[in-house]
């Protein structure tokens, strides 16, 4: 495909930011976008912070975006359960992401869905097994995501929902229906809220099969930076997968637009 794209959904994690801290050349795409008048939405499978704490986050490492400039799973998780008619859930998400989630009744016993984010270090048994209980009684399973973890700076990486998902997956001899990166469903409402045709916008991010194989499955163009958690064997490993581009950063793209 030749030409620059005419718009752009660009991960957080590991992309343009490293833990709390800007990736270099970060801040300077993001304005050349906005001064040019390209389209951009941040899209970031984050679960431990609402969508306007991300916006926080990005704003105090020098990254202005809106609340409204990101898109997260919690968005397309409230148009599936309010569309099934069901909207009673046992939440396993952290507390900050509650506000994205407000047409969503958090319910303890018998619950329609199980909902699940990152908890981090509040994954305990009892709140799995919790889960696993409300699975075994009807309940859906819905994950926002399935990331096996993220890399979080210097702190280097830490597990995230993916697994816990396959645990109550296994337990419970159900399948989740993931409304995060990389389903198609989530790329198609990022396409659909940016407004540009799907062949014209390309994903930026570290994920290669998040950000890569997904984006590429829902018919748009991939780029992937090698800051985060890019690793080559996983790229070797993706079964034919070529992304359009694999750069040492976003900074590369600076001075394109």
């Amino acid at each position: 495909m030749t030409g620059e794209p005419t718009g752009y959904l660009i991960d957080v994690d590991g992309t343009l930011l490293d833990g709390d801290r800007e990736v270099p050349g970060a801040a300077r795409f993001l304005a050349e976008l906005r001064s040019s008048g390209t389209p951009f939405r941040i899209v970031t499978n984050t679960t431990r912070r609402s969508r306007r704490e991300v916006a926080r986050a990005m704003s105090a490492a020098g990254i202005e975006v809106a609340p409204n400039e990101v898109l997260a799973p919690a968005a397309l998780a409230c148009l599936t359960i309010a569309a099934s008619g069901r909207r009673s859930a046992l939440l396993l998400v952290a507390d900050g992401l509650l506000e994205d989630l407000p047409d969503i009744e958090s319910c303890a016993e018998r619950p329609d869905w199980v909902v699940v984010g990152d908890l981090g270090p509040a994954f305990t048994w009892e709140r799995l097994n919790a889960a696993f209980r409300a699975l075994l009684a009807g309940a859906a399973l819905l994950a926002l995501h399935v990331n096996r973890y993220w890399q979080d700076g210097d702190r280097g990486p830490k597990i995230d929902a993916g697994a816990f998902v396959r645990a109550l997956e296994y337990a419970a001899g159900v399948e989740a229906e993931v409304v995060g990166k990389p389903s198609a469903a989530f790329f198609r409402l990022a396409v659909e809220d940016l407004g540009v045709p799907a062949g014209e916008v390309a994903m930026i991010g570290d994920d290669v099969r998040n950000d890569g194989v997904g984006a590429t499955g829902a018919g748009l163009r991939s780029i992937l930076v090698r800051t985060g958690k890019f690793r080559q064997r996983d790229l070797d490993a993706a079964g034919g997968f070529a992304p359009e581009r694999v750069i040492a950063s976003i900074a590369e793209l600076t001075g394109r637009t």
